[in-house]
């Protein structure tokens, strides 16, 4: 083997292991990303069915699933900053903002939950869009004041992510998803105010049925 060979291969076996450790990582990351997008998907389910003890649960449990996920791809930087990764991150992001967001409580920091920014306001954007159907099952009880309130929570969600003017390539796609936002809203608000002119004209007519018993 002549010198040039030699040193071929040995670059080549440092970048075969490079690669089969970035492999094996990502091998056990993966499938525990999509349990996180899963337990997410859960919880977002029970909060629209007002089952809260069990969102917290399942909650915790895609929580858990991250880190763990995580720390598979600790030792491999490369992967980091994946999709697979990012995507978890953003369904995670979306069911804790659903959940403060549904019960009224602070919602949590990118810091305290452990996401990516880019991931955390996809998230957050895909929450408030969320929004619309709790707001509508809320509607349909009557409940016109809580509804007033979520739209105005997406309309303060949907007044910062606007102000985030970065390139797709730094902010994950965000301005498609705060377009998507923007149209939910409007919908959102259109059908808050027939519902609420609905109600008063109601209320109007048994007001004057029972003036003229």
């Amino acid at each position: 083997m002549n010198q040039l060979s030699s040193d071929l291969e040995l670059i080549a076996e440092r970048i075969r292991e490079s690669f089969s450790a970035q492999d094996a990582a990502r091998e056990k990351a993966l499938p525990l990303c999509r349990e996180v997008i899963r337990f997410s998907s859960i919880t977002i389910r029970s909060i629209h069915r007002h089952e809260f003890d069990e969102a917290q649960q399942t909650l915790a449990q895609a929580g858990r699933l991250l880190r763990e996920a995580e720390r598979h791809l600790t030792t491999c930087t490369a992967l980091e900053n994946t999709r697979f990764i990012l995507d978890a991150q953003k369904e995670y992001t979306e069911a804790h903002a659903t959940l403060a967001l549904a019960t009224g409580r602070p919602l949590p920091t990118p810091e305290e939950i452990r996401v990516d920014y880019a991931a955390y306001l996809n998230g957050l954007a895909e929450a408030a869009s969320e929004l619309r159907r709790y707001l509508l099952d809320g509607l349909r009880g009557g409940d016109f004041h809580r509804g007033e309130e979520l739209l105005s929570a997406m309309d303060d969600i949907y007044s910062v992510l606007v102000t985030m003017d970065f390139p797709d390539s730094i902010t994950g796609g965000l301005r498609r998803t705060t377009d998507m936002l923007r149209g939910v809203m409007e919908k959102t608000r259109s059908d808050l105010t027939l519902s609420v002119q609905q109600n008063r004209l109601e209320d109007q007519l048994a007001e004057f049925g029972q003036k003229l018993t």
